[in-house]
This record gives structure tokens, C-alpha cells and sequence, in this order.
């Protein structure tokens, strides 16, 4: 995520619940420092998010931060860069294998990038690892994703709460309720917490829906194979 006006907690947040939910390790890396005026600030919006994730800051104009990216991509090891189109992805993995193989392009004065990158690419670093190139996100729909490692901090709190099903509404004795009211919990971070399991709900809803019309449309094929083969049975029997 770079740390100009690409700069999004919610999308973070985002990232974060699926690459937990695929069993990857994420690391965030922040580009483009360069261009940021209170960069002590971001990083700790950052932080408050991205509870034990590292968290790498570069900027292209030197190579600071991008010595630390060896640690994680030592021989065996496979790296997946994901972010927004124009966030530096290219222009970082060109620096971690030290020349220009991957394309990259200026930023429009609008601060939207273009998609540089229109296809996935597998490439070898001097550390041993692999890292793939990918096609910048204009877009990041949840199908599945694990809230509990991306939202800890809510998860932690809700085990105080007096009831075990709390919805975190407008429950008494509800600790993550308090944690707002104390200054403890931003407001947008559980307004996100309960978008996304929105969104998964509704995902869920709408995969069991599919399934329940795909049984359908079987078990209406197969009635009407059945069908047809008692009228040739029938026809059968008349002759």
C-alpha cells in the first residue's frame, strides 16, 4: 500500500482477512514514503490495524527498506505481491532482483495508477525465493475471510462481553461497546468489522442459494429422465 492517496485502513483490512484466511503470512509493505508528510502518523493508523504483521516502509528514491524484503524471501520461499494498480509493485520487485525486467509507468496527477501489470509472472530472486508479479486490484470482494486474526483487537474484547452471543450493538455489559465509548476502539474499525461480516454473511447466503438451485435443476433432470423412461417402458409394453 503506498502512502499517498492510495493510503486505505478499511482496504488493509480487507487484504488482511484473506490473506489470513489463505493460510499466507502477510506482510505489509508501504511504499512511495517519499510523498508522505506524517509518516510517524500513518504508521500508526498502520499499526492499530495490522496487529502482528510486520510492516515494511521503502520509497524508490533510495534503497531504504528494501535490504529488510530479504529476510522474507529466502530459497523456498514464494512471495505474492497484491495491492492496488499504482501502488509500486513493480517498481519494488525491480528493485529486490536489482534491474528493470517488469514494466512500470508514471502516475497520472489524479494519483491513479494503470494497470502496468495485465498478467500474473513467476520470477526468481537472488535470495533463492520466487516472488509473483500481479495485476493491480480495483476491487476486493470477500468470498471468504478470517476476521479473527484481522480484527484480534475486536475478538480479544468480545470475550469480556456479559453475554457470549453478543452482537456488539446495543447489549448491556458489552466490551467492545465500552472500548469505543473509552477511546479504546475506533468507531470506522468495527463499523468495517461489521461490514465484512456482512458482506462473508451475505456471500454465504448467496453460495447456499446456488447449491440449493444446482439440487434443483439435478433432481429436475433426473425426474424428467425418470419420466421419460417409464413412457418408453409404457411404449414398450403396447407393442
Amino acid at each position: 500500500m503506498s502512502l499517498n492517496n492510495d493510503f486505505n485502513l478499511r482496504r488493509l483490512e480487507r487484504y488482511l482477512s484473506i490473506a489470513w484466511d489463505s493460510a499466507a503470512t502477510p506482510v505489509i509493505v508501504l511504499t512511495k514514503s517519499d510523498l508522505c508528510n506524517d509518516l510517524s502518523s500513518k504508521l500508526s493508523e498502520v499499526y492499530s490495524v495490522a496487529i502482528g504483521v510486520d510492516v515494511l516502509v521503502t520509497t524508490s528514491t533510495n534503497s531504504g527498506g528494501y535490504a529488510e524484503m530479504n529476510k522474507y524471501l529466502s530459497s523456498g520461499i514464494t512471495v505474492a505481491f497484491v495491492g492496488s494498480s499504482g501502488v509500486g509493485k513493480s517498481t519494488l520487485i525491480n528493485r529486490i532482483i536489482g534491474n528493470d525486467l517488469l514494466a512500470t509507468s508514471e502516475i497520472s496527477m489524479n494519483d491513479k495508477g494503470r494497470h502496468t501489470t495485465t498478467h500474473r509472472q513467476l520470477i526468481s530472486v537472488p535470495t533463492g525465493g520466487l516472488v509473483i508479479d500481479t495485476p493491480g486490484m480495483r476491487e476486493l470482494q470477500l468470498e471468504t475471510a478470517d476476521l479473527t486474526k484481522s480484527f484480534a483487537d475486536i475478538e480479544e474484547l468480545a470475550k469480556h462481553c456479559r453475554f457470549s452471543d453478543c452482537a456488539h450493538q446495543s447489549e448491556p455489559g458489552c466490551a467492545v461497546s465500552n472500548a469505543v465509548r473509552n477511546g479504546e476502539l475506533s468507531p470506522e474499525r468495527l463499523h468495517s468489522y461489521f461490514k465484512l461480516q456482512n458482506e462473508l454473511s451475505y456471500q454465504g447466503m448467496n453460495s447456499r442459494q446456488l447449491e440449493q438451485e444446482k439440487m434443483q435443476r439435478l433432481f429436475a433432470e433426473v425426474g424428467g429422465m425418470k419420466q421419460a423412461r417409464d413412457f418408453i417402458k409404457l411404449k414398450n409394453k403396447r407393442k
